[in-house]
């Protein structure tokens, strides 16, 4: 019975190879397994991350009001270029300008009040000296020396509350002066204006804070991206990397540097980032505030290095196996089939890694990426006892027949 069995397993392994044979030499379709390969080589790899930001001044100072009323003037626009102390704006000084008239006539009236018990105190000065040289020969009352004692005093106590009614004064219209002084806006940088909020004839109101009229930036030939760094790549970025980066504006590719590493970070639907600040030249002034800017920062970079596609880190061929521990590839051996090898991988552009020990064994060698579309041998086998389509086999010789 043993026999049996293996001599029928025999003749079924037999039949499936004639079969298998007949169908080939007839035309059936084979699908034939290739694998696609790269030829290992040496190159140069930059490792860069990519962000996006927004351009913005290096510095940009508001320009605002701490009184109120209506704009009789304005002397900047959008674009304007200022210098330090020059008058943009002006505020009706009306109201300001009366409130500084009364605090003056204020200060005067107490500066007169002061002199006036000065002289008072000097009489009752000299009356208290005689009274007493008086008193001495006992020819005066003590309660008249009395009186004039406590005269004196008086007198000396009413000074110095003139004199701090004085400096109160003093202080009102010091600050009644301030009031109108800044009904006139000046410029307080050289720079130039990039946004203008109010219009002549608009009454602004200063409240808790002061109402912004205008954004000057100090400096546009020198400008800065601030940049969202994902919290994976903020690890790689440092202080003096180089930077390039380019807007939609412009063909142009720009040039900066990472000036800044900020620690407030900032988390959007899970993902975290880090504003990164980096500064670049703007000697044209074509870079405006407020751009988009598509970073990279070249963290790393390897010259004349072996290099793999990434693609043959992640290809494993169906029905290969290998013990190597950690990251390997699959080499063509002569043979046509893949083998394993290890590797060891150092920094990356996103399609090829840079090896970094034992590179020069790889050089020359085609390491296995994938495989290619199955192919088919030969014609399609056709059943003859299937009906064919009109003109099946037969060349056109012409158009078709009209109806």
């Amino acid at each position: 019975m043993k026999k049996f069995l293996i001599t029928l397993v025999l003749l079924a392994a037999a039949g499936g190879g004639a079969w298998y044979w007949l169908q080939r030499s007839k035309g059936q379709a084979v699908p034939v397994a290739r694998f696609r390969t790269e030829e290992i080589a040496k190159g140069s790899l930059v490792q860069d991350v990519t962000a996006t930001g927004t351009i913005a001044p290096i510095k940009e100072v508001e320009v605002g009001t701490q009184v109120n009323g209506p704009i009789l003037h304005l002397y900047a626009d959008f674009n304007s270029v200022v210098s330090n102390g020059q008058v943009i704006a002006e505020i009706d000084p009306a109201v300001y300008n009366a409130a500084y008239t009364k605090a003056k006539a204020q200060l005067r009236s107490n500066e007169a009040n002061v002199e006036n018990i000065k002289v008072k105190l000097a009489l009752a000065e000299k009356t208290l000296r005689r009274n007493q040289e008086l008193s001495k020969k006992q020819m005066v009352a003590q309660s008249t020396l009395d009186n004039a004692e406590a005269e004196v005093g008086s007198l000396k106590a009413q000074l110095k509350v003139a004199e701090a009614t004085v400096e109160q004064s003093r202080a009102s219209a010091s600050e009644a002066e301030t009031n109108l002084g800044y009904c006139t806006i000046r410029s307080p940088v050289n720079g130039v204006v990039i946004s203008r909020d109010v219009d002549e004839g608009q009454t602004v109101v200063s409240s808790m804070s002061a109402q912004k009229l205008f954004t000057i930036a100090v400096d546009l030939k020198r400008i800065q991206v601030e940049a969202s760094v994902p919290e994976a790549d903020v690890g790689m970025v440092k202080l003096n990397q180089v930077v390039t980066f380019t807007v939609d504006a412009y063909r142009t590719t720009f040039k900066g540097t990472v000036k800044q590493i900020r620690l407030a970070s900032t988390t959007t639907s899970n993902v975290v980032t880090y504003p990164v600040i980096i500064e670049a030249d703007n000697p044209d002034e074509k870079l405006f505030p407020g751009m988009t800017a598509n970073i990279s920062i070249k963290v790393a970079e390897a010259k004349d290095a072996v290099v793999i596609p990434a693609s043959a880190l992640r290809f494993t061929p169906a029905g290969f196996t290998s013990d190597i521990k950690g990251r390997k590839i699959w080499l063509l051996g002569e043979d046509g089939m893949p083998e394993a090898v290890g590797v060891r991988v150092g920094i990356t552009d996103g399609t090829h890694y840079a090896v970094r020990e034992g590179g020069e064994e790889l050089l020359g060698r085609k390491v296995v990426t994938g495989m290619m579309a199955a192919k088919k041998i030969d014609n399609e086998t056709k059943n003859p006892f299937m009906p064919q389509r009109p003109n099946s086999g037969k060349k056109n010789s012409g158009p078709p027949p009209r109806m």
